[in-house]
């Protein structure tokens, strides 16, 4: 009797796992995992695109693969600010945005309404290393911050890697948002000195990597390359001074 109700109850595991992924195959990655079909809804945007003569953008892969492109996201110029709207997630840089030896890359980012299209923090920030931009082996690594106090040191080897965690870490370098549809703003760079790659927010290094950790196989090709920025999917955020200076 009691061998009948484990062979019950291991068919009836096993029924449930064949479902689970014959609805992964037939419909994608469920909602919150990467490639899914919204990644917690990856939402295209109205009259998307790059509108500024001289920048390109590309989407992450998994976006890609969810039938995503750099339409259903969008960069304007407003002013002395770039506009990023997101849809998927997404890296814009400028043509001609090279960075090489030891530099710094910095822009300020401002969400005019913290968590305006999403349900829950969304990151933004800078990226550099970008290499084979626009392929399917384009590699970079990127420093962005929440509007809830965290951060994260992610990039593409072209395949993502993470260098802080699946969740990243808080710093009190990062502003807080007073909450939902307040405003938020956070100075963010990247920086190559010498042996060590640092990311700083407002002012503060938040994280040192060894170059020797980023660029090896499954990560960086080279520390030099493209720079840019970093969107997450479902930001609004208004960006300026975005400049690259020799350390």
């Amino acid at each position: 009797m009691l061998r009948k109700i484990i062979l019950i109850v291991f068919g009836f595991l096993f029924a449930v796992v064949v479902v689970v992924v014959i609805l992964f195959y037939v419909k994608g990655p469920f909602v919150g995992f990467p490639g899914s079909r919204t990644a917690d809804g990856s939402r295209a945007v109205s009259d998307g695109g790059v509108k500024i003569t001289g920048w390109n953008g590309e989407v992450d892969p998994a976006e890609e693969k969810a039938g995503m492109s750099i339409r259903d996201a969008r960069l304007s110029q407003e002013g002395d600010s770039l506009h990023a709207t997101t849809g998927p997630a997404v890296a814009y840089w400028m043509n001609g945005a090279n960075a090489s030896g030891d530099y710094t890359v910095k822009a300020t980012f401002y969400e005019p309404k913290y968590m305006n299209l999403n349900t829950h923090p969304h990151p933004y920030g800078v990226f550099i290393g970008g290499n084979d931009m626009g392929t399917p082996d384009q590699t970079d690594l990127y420093c962005a911050a929440y509007g809830n106090g965290k951060f994260i040191v992610r990039g593409f080897g072209p395949a993502p890697f993470k260098m802080n965690g699946f969740l990243g870490d808080a710093n009190a370098a990062v502003r807080k948002a007073a909450g939902r549809g307040q405003p938020v703003t956070q100075d963010i760079a990247l920086s190559v000195k010498g042996s060590k790659v640092e990311c700083s927010i407002n002012g503060m290094v938040v994280a040192s990597y060894d170059k020797a950790l980023l660029v090896t196989g499954g990560k960086l090709k080279s520390t030099d390359g493209t720079y840019g920025l970093r969107f997450a999917h479902n930001t609004d955020v208004m960006v300026t001074g975005l400049t690259m200076t020799k350390n």
